[in-house]
């Protein structure tokens, strides 16, 4: 039986954030964003999150709910260094890491390098090293697979351990409220809670194929979620499946020449990205976010494999032509290469992936 740990840092680019700069510490901050409303917050503190402030909350919203709110600029370089200090961490203990962003990863210490043993043990002393070495917190999750290790580390944050043993797996998700299971969002769960499934106990009387009519393909995850079942191995090879770019303007854009010369930047973004790690992809995605918050999204699929920075640019300015704008003003634009080539490589060499990929 595999010994699994999810790792979630609390709070994290805002918990950097107050670490570096003490007059922030206590205070309501979001990261990213801007004062004058614009924008989209990455993170909040726990202080925000009082207030309701959330990631991925456009600024506007996030200042009508705490108006003293202190956006705080984010700084992407410092806290990928923090990421890798928290790796060397975890590889005392492990080599089967499986990073999911900057801030989580799922860890195997079924056999551990140091002997210790217990992945309880080794999850405190992870959470220790943490405080000590990075003056920050994280969550911990402990089970047997990783979809109850990564409900577990969010049980009791912030700094939290939750350990759901083998025989408390079931009993632990049949009460657990459907909206605290990962992969429902909100507009799931209320069309859950439509059909009576509040909890997890609900949400395992229907059969598969009930589950399967009601929800589509994800019928046949939330069948299997609820009873515990996951035979996912942790990857430390997993393979990302898109490289992009985007960037939100302090002010809407108008005119098609600025927007043309935005996307320029951020296919050269993408492309070094790409270039970085040695990648290619088929299909190009031009993202675009209006000022009333509207979004559209245009793809194009190439025969071949495109990393350079023409390729995407023509690709994208094509898509750019087509789209008709009908005078609204732009907030955001983004750019994005899927189908990527390796990750193409693994699906010829194990098949279609499975459900749980």
């Amino acid at each position: 039986m595999r010994k699994i740990i999810h790792i979630d840092m609390d709070s994290f680019y805002a918990a950097v954030e107050q670490r570096d700069f003490p007059e922030l510490k206590g205070k309501a901050i979001a990261v990213g964003g801007s004062p004058e409303g614009r924008g989209v917050v990455a993170t909040a503190s726990y202080e925000a999150r009082k207030y309701g402030v959330r990631s991925a909350m456009n600024a506007r919203e996030a200042l009508q709910r705490c108006p003293e709110l202190i956006f705080v600029p984010p700084r992407f370089e410092v806290y990928k260094q923090v990421s890798q200090h928290l790796r060397t961490i975890f590889q005392r203990y492990t080599d089967l890491i499986e990073p999911l962003s900057l801030d989580e990863a799922y860890l195997d210490v079924t056999e551990d390098k140091l002997g210790v043993g217990s992945a309880i043990e080794i999850a405190k002393q992870i959470k220790q090293a943490v405080q000590e070495e990075l003056n920050l917190t994280a969550s911990a999750g402990v089970s047997t697979n990783k979809f109850t290790a990564k409900i577990a580390s969010d049980y009791q944050k912030p700094d939290g351990l939750t350990f759901i043993g083998p025989s408390k797996v079931v009993p632990f998700l049949e009460s657990l409220p459907i909206e605290k299971f990962f992969g429902v969002g909100k507009v799931t769960a209320q069309r859950m809670k439509g059909k009576g499934i509040h909890y997890g106990r609900d949400l395992k009387q229907f059969s598969e194929d009930a589950l399967v009519r009601n929800f589509g393909k994800s019928g046949k995850f939330f069948y299997h979620m609820v009873r515990g079942h996951d035979d996912r191995p942790v990857r430390p090879d997993r393979l990302i499946k898109s490289i992009g770019a985007e960037d939100t303007f302090e002010r809407d854009i108008a005119d098609p020449e600025e927007m043309k010369n935005e996307l320029i930047k951020l296919v050269d973004k993408v492309a070094q990205r790409l270039s970085q790690k040695k990648e290619s992809g088929r299909t190009v995605t031009l993202k675009i976010k209006f000022a009333d918050f509207t979004q559209i999204t245009r793809s194009l699929t190439a025969l071949h494999y495109l990393s350079r920075a023409t390729e995407i640019g023509n690709a994208i300015g094509a898509l750019f032509d087509k789209v008709n704008f009908e005078d609204r003003k732009v907030r955001l634009l983004g750019v994005t290469v899927s189908n990527l080539y390796k990750q193409e490589l693994e699906r010829i060499d194990k098949g279609q992936l499975r459900l749980w990929d």
